[in-house]
């Protein structure tokens, strides 16, 4: 955290609304969560819901929960991909050897991946991270079209963002809230050490918050863009600001781009 930062307390009044709200989704919509967990276990071997560490308010860091959309076995597949699928028939044929820790763009191009990242459930070597982010190209891991990697019911639960509806359950455990600042993944969150970018830490960290409402209708978004709506939220969360963007939250799923 950076220096001198002082510690964010999560106030009564959102925590006991948290509390209330996500018992009571939870209880409302049981049976979809229990229906999408036995479809899950049944279409594919592996855990129902998926853990990654991300980090929340002040710099605390949790398991982050989502229904699992991927295979297990999703290296084999990238080795698979990389030699069958024409997007990089043109590129160096992957060597028949063990490719787990490897990510998709250094098995096409038969090279040796660095330290692995995860954006929730997809690993990206660090030199493809730092590249992309050197290019601008806004995208931190490769896109796959027709990604084997994701299961039939991945598909629908990341485009539904019914994935995320474990995150109730963070939020009862108190990890999280409703509304708050998403809650970024340990590689992005050691980076925002300066006073400008760790306001964003001494806030809630939420299941949908003012970014995700506020520019869903646009394709793409900058960091800097966000960082300031993060930061507006931190010195302006409320009651009614939480109510109001829960209502927005509404709409904005049935846009393109996944909240």
């Amino acid at each position: 955290m950076a220096k001198n930062s002082p510690e964010f307390r999560l106030p009564l009044w959102k925590r006991a609304f948290d509390i209330l709200f996500s018992l009571g989704v939870i209880v409302a919509i049981s049976p979809v969560l229990l229906t999408v967990a036995a479809i899950i276990r049944l279409s594919s071997k592996g855990p129902i819901v998926y853990k990654s560490k991300r980090v929340g308010s002040n710099y605390r860091i949790f398991d982050f929960y989502k229904f699992r959309s991927m295979y297990t076995d999703a290296d084999q597949k990238l080795h698979s991909l990389a030699k069958t699928n024409n997007q990089y028939a043109s590129k160096k044929k992957a060597k028949e050897q063990d490719v787990s820790g490897k990510c998709a763009e250094c098995i096409a191009n038969n090279e040796d991946c660095k330290s692995l990242m995860y954006f929730d459930d997809i690993a990206v070597c660090e030199k493809i991270y730092i590249q992309n982010k050197k290019d601008s190209s806004g995208q931190a891991f490769m896109k796959i079209s027709n990604d084997p990697r994701i299961t039939p019911i991945g598909h629908f639960l990341r485009n539904s963002s019914i994935d995320e509806l474990p995150q109730l359950f963070n939020v009862l455990l108190g990890d999280m809230s409703i509304v708050g600042n998403r809650p970024l993944p340990l590689y992005e969150a050691e980076k925002l050490t300066t006073d400008q970018q760790s306001l964003r830490f001494l806030a809630p960290a939420g299941i949908t918050g003012l970014w995700q409402v506020s520019k869903r209708g646009q394709k793409e978004m900058s960091e800097d863009e966000r960082m300031e709506l993060d930061n507006i939220y931190a010195k302006n969360h409320s009651l009614l600001f939480d109510i109001k963007i829960i209502l927005k939250t509404f709409p904005a799923l049935l846009q393109k781009d996944n909240v």
